[in-house]
């Protein structure tokens, strides 16, 4: 070991690593698996976003551009934000160009927390946002929402911000949500933000997945309390083009002014010719989204029936691309258990539960950004395996 490793961050030595690329790439080598692991679309880039970002490239778009983003873009996605979901920002003054939410996440946090500061969380969610907070020394303090049908109570919420007075900075909020499918409906979403506006602290909305909304229109937080509220969006999940790392971070103009000190000491500028292909989707291809969405829901239902047939439980899967299921209590299993099991015995993998914080511990999520054939063999997998399990002398 380096004896330089001891001079280090020492928020780093508290940090694993991510339990979920760990679980992903012990199980990817077995023969023939199903993986719907990943959090990623399965269909193609738009051709017309494609061929944008070939025409950047011949026309020589190579250099530098505005650390805020190209503003072409940031205009195309003031108007898309604004059509979808009635959020009115200054491209000028109120928007980043980020390298995916990912560095949206971490330019925001980094830029409001300083040490000591308290960061609410409700779990289960995406977690990504607990190391960004541990790593700006915050602590971060978790809302259990399984009792609740995975979404944030005002009263859990009035209760945290209340217990953690003195220090809490933050609440961030993720949905449609990754890991449990579930959305936020307006009037809920409005009493979230009620209880907000009470307190000077910031809402870090994540709502990457906006448009795969599947019961009535995607409701906003920046809409609602729109000067206490960073919004994050992108076209990652919209457009499918995860790996072109476009995100979006809208705010009050100061504040995104100083986030965008971080974003520039960061990375500079995101790359030139994924920022005109994600230009050209936001003018181009508003209902891009729309289309995968309906193919989606169909996966969704096909997923849910299968998985009902075999004694699961699932959270009212409403947006994104995920379930989160219930591991059937005849299995005597925890999350880990049950996953490495079926990986092994049944050749699917999905990921544990636990991996997503409190409250997460006795489900699955299943990602449904698969194959219809993949999802109709791992169906027919889970129930072969839960038969086994349950039934061992079945059709003796």
């Amino acid at each position: 070991m380096s004896r330089l490793i001891g001079h280090m961050k020492k928020e780093l030595s508290a940090l694993a690593p991510s339990e979920i690329l760990k679980f992903n790439q012990e199980i990817a080598n077995i023969p023939d698996i199903v993986k719907l692991t990943l959090g990623e679309p399965d269909f193609n880039t738009p051709e017309h976003v494609k061929q944008a970002a070939i025409r950047s490239i011949e026309n020589n778009e190579s250099h530098y551009t505005n650390s805020r983003g190209i503003i072409g873009l940031r205009k195309a996605a003031a108007n898309f934000l604004k059509q979808k979901y009635e959020l009115d920002y200054n491209p000028e003054t109120q928007m980043l160009v980020t390298t995916g939410a990912t560095e949206a996440i971490y330019s925001a946090l980094t830029a409001i927390l300083n040490p000591g500061d308290t960061v609410i969380i409700p779990t289960p969610i995406f977690p990504l946002y607990i190391p960004v907070a541990m790593l700006n020394g915050a602590k971060v303090v978790f809302v259990d929402t399984s009792a609740d049908g995975f979404v944030l109570s005002p009263e859990k919420l009035q209760a945290a911000i209340e217990a953690n007075k003195e220090t809490v900075k933050a609440v961030v909020l993720n949905f449609p949500s990754n890991p449990t499918g579930v959305t936020y409906k307006h009037d809920d979403l409005q009493k979230i933000a009620d209880v907000i506006s009470q307190y000077d602290i910031f809402c870090l909305s994540d709502e990457i997945y906006s448009e795969l909304t599947y019961e009535g229109t995607h409701a906003s937080m920046g809409t609602m309390l729109p000067e206490q509220t960073l919004v994050l969006n992108g076209v990652s999940k919209s457009h499918a083009m995860t790996g072109w790392r476009i995100g979006l971070l809208c705010g009050p103009a100061d504040v995104i002014m100083e986030i965008g000190k971080v974003h520039q000491f960061a990375i500079t500028s995101a790359t030139t010719n994924a920022q005109v292909a994600a230009q050209e989707a936001f003018e181009n291809g508003m209902d891009d989204g729309v289309k995968m969405r309906a193919v989606y829901q169909e996966r969704r239902d096909l997923l849910l029936a299968g998985l009902a047939k075999a004694g699961f439980e699932c959270a009212s899967p409403n947006g994104a691309f995920y379930l989160f299921a219930k591991i059937p209590e005849t299995l005597n299993q925890d999350s880990w258990t049950f996953c490495y099991d079926l990986a092994k015995q049944a050749k699917v993998a999905v990921i544990p539960g636990a991996s997503f914080g409190p409250g997460g511990e006795g489900y699955v999520r299943i990602s449904y950004a698969a194959s219809t054939e993949d999802l109709t063999k791992a169906i027919e997998r889970i129930q072969a395996y839960i038969v086994k399990q349950v039934l061992p002398t079945a059709g003796r």
